[in-house]
C-alpha cells in the first residue's frame, strides 16, 4: 500500500509541477521576450519535435543524402540550376522549413542567419540549391550563394518600398497657445 501512496504521490508532483513548466514552453510565445528565449533555447538543440537538426550545411547535405532516395537524387540532379528552387519548393523547402525549424529558430537556421539568409523561404531555396550543386559536382560557394540571397532580398524590399501607397495623409495644427487641448 505504502508504493501504491508513493507513486500517487510521485505522479501528484509530476502533474503539478512538471507538466505546467513544460506547457509554458509550448505554443507561439507571447512577446519579443518570449520569443527570444525561446529563439535561444532551439538554436541549442540537436532535435526539434523529434527530428535531427543539421548543424551546418555539410551536415545538412548529409542529413539530405539520407532522407532522399538515389531515384529521387537522380531526378534532382537533371533539373536545370535556374528552376531547382521553383520545382522543389513547395515541397523540400517546406518540409525544410516545418521540420528543421526555420521560422522558430533552430542551430541550422541560425547557422544560415549568421551566413546572411535571414527569410526561411530563402534559407530553403539557399539548401536545395546547395544540394543540386553537390548532386553535380560543382562547388557551392556558400559566401557567394548567401550574398545572392541578401540582395535578392534587400531589392525585394526596395521594390515593395517603391510601389507602397499612402493609406491616409493627416495634417494637424499645431497649439502654439500652450493650452494644451485646455478649451
Amino acid at each position: 500500500m505504502k508504493l501504491k501512496n508513493g507513486f500517487v504521490f510521485t505522479l501528484f508532483l509530476i502533474v503539478t509541477f512538471v507538466m505546467p513548466s513544460a506547457a509554458q514552453h509550448e505554443g507561439p510565445p507571447s512577446d519579443e521576450k518570449e520569443f527570444e528565449k525561446q529563439y535561444q533555447e532551439r538554436i541549442k538543440k540537436e532535435k526539434l519535435n523529434n527530428v535531427y537538426i543539421p548543424k551546418n550545411l555539410d551536415d545538412a547535405m548529409l542529413q539530405l543524402d539520407k532522407i532522399i532516395s538515389p531515384e529521387s537524387q537522380a531526378k534532382i540532379k537533371v533539373i536545370p540550376e535556374d528552376s531547382v528552387c521553383l520545382a522543389l519548393h513547395r515541397r523540400l523547402g517546406q518540409w525544410m522549413i516545418l521540420n528543421w525549424g526555420f521560422y522558430g529558430g533552430s542551430r541550422l537556421s541560425h547557422y544560415l542567419r549568421s551566413a546572411g539568409v535571414t527569410f526561411p523561404d530563402d534559407m530553403a531555396d539557399f539548401l536545395i540549391l546547395a544540394y543540386h550543386r553537390k548532386l553535380n559536382g560543382k562547388s557551392i560557394e556558400i559566401r557567394e550563394l548567401a550574398k545572392y540571397y541578401r540582395e535578392k532580398r534587400k531589392k525585394e524590399f526596395e521594390e515593395e518600398k517603391k510601389q507602397g501607397k499612402v493609406i491616409r495623409e493627416e495634417t494637424r495644427k499645431r497649439d502654439t497657445t500652450g493650452n494644451k487641448g485646455n478649451k
